[in-house]
């Protein structure tokens, strides 16, 4: 019972989480957890689907199997990964560890694309000589099976890993999802072969499958290599930060030179706002709170720097508009 409850606790957490907000803390207390039974999950499938490929001897299955080789190697990295980014900043690391989870995610994005060429490998050889599988309905079965486990997992982890700004969570989420797309590719191919009797069709759609896979591992990578040259935040996230600072600037002449990045669980922002010459630094300072209050509340874990500017100088950079009213 308890092996249950452990397994399970994981995703009722996350179900509360998507009903209503939660800590910081308690958002990378989860992220941590669902990367550790990330592993023996991905053990688990991958068990499954060689046992589905050694009841039929289908090189689709096969294939399908040898992705799920490479989902064990990315969850163990990421496991470790994402516990060396959660760890607090230090002298040499002033700013965290954030962006280590986008090198777990490049690394993820990696090993999809070398599991396509395994299978492009393997399908290769079913296109030379091709062969229909033994015991076919008792492996779909199975297979059929670790498709769904799959599916409830990538959701899961996609879901939180959006939710926690996780890229390395985020990467393993839609690393399994392509191996559920593998794993329909194959089911749909085999039943083909069974159906019509070509058994060519069994290694053609395992090497369709890998293309996919191929595009996913790109997509993965791209992402991650932008969080490791700064991008700046989604645009959503962005106007969210433009609407905090346009409804809180009661007492500023302007506000520019925002600018923006992301680093895993955390956004840096960084803005000018201009001031009356007049006002005195204390004045200033309390409008300088009141902005980083309201965009830590929009944006949970934002890590601010404004800088206060006397109205004589020139404005430059993207600016943030605001009513006059609220000046």
């Amino acid at each position: 019972m308890r092996a249950v409850h452990a397994f399970w606790g994981p995703i009722l957490q996350f179900i509360r989480i998507c009903m209503g907000s939660v800590m910081n803390e308690q958002g990378h207390a989860l992220v941590r957890k669902l990367a550790f039974w990330g592993i023996p999950f991905a053990i688990a499938v991958l068990c499954l689907k060689l046992l589905a490929w050694w009841f039929t001897g289908s090189v689709a299955l096969l294939s399908d199997g040898l992705e799920s080789t490479v989902n064990v190697v990315a969850a163990f990295i990421a496991y470790f990964v994402i516990r060396y980014a959660q760890k607090p900043a230090d002298d040499d690391h002033q700013f965290g560890h954030h962006k280590a989870e986008y090198l777990s995610a490049v690394v993820e994005g990696v090993l999809i694309v070398v599991a396509a060429l395994l299978i492009v490998k393997e399908a290769w050889g079913g296109l030379m000589a091709p062969s229909l599988p033994d015991a076919p309905v008792l492996g779909l079965a199975i297979n059929a099976f670790a498709a769904i486990l799959n599916f409830v997992w990538a959701t899961v982890l996609i879901r939180v890993g959006r939710k926690q700004s996780s890229p390395a969570l985020l990467a393993d989420g839609h690393h399994i999802m392509s191996d559920v797309v593998t794993s329909g590719g194959v089911l749909v191919g085999l039943v083909l072969a069974i159906i019509t009797g070509y058994a060519i069709l069994d290694p053609i759609l395992a090497i369709i499958v890998a293309i996919n896979i191929l595009f996913q591992g790109y997509k993965v990578i791209t992402y991650s290599l932008g969080g490791l040259m700064d991008r700046a935040v989604e645009p959503e996230e962005d106007e969210i930060i433009k609407t905090a600072i346009a409804e809180n600037s009661a007492g500023l002449l302007g506000v520019h030179d925002l600018k923006t990045r992301r680093a895993g669980s955390v956004a840096f922002i960084d803005f000018h706002v201009v001031v009356p010459s007049a006002m005195s630094v204390g004045a200033a300072h309390e409008i300088c709170d009141r902005l980083e209050d309201a965009i830590r509340e929009a944006v949970p874990g934002a890590v601010l720097a404004i800088h206060v500017e006397p109205e004589s100088e020139q404005a430059h950079g993207v600016r943030v508009e605001f009513q006059e009213a609220g000046v």
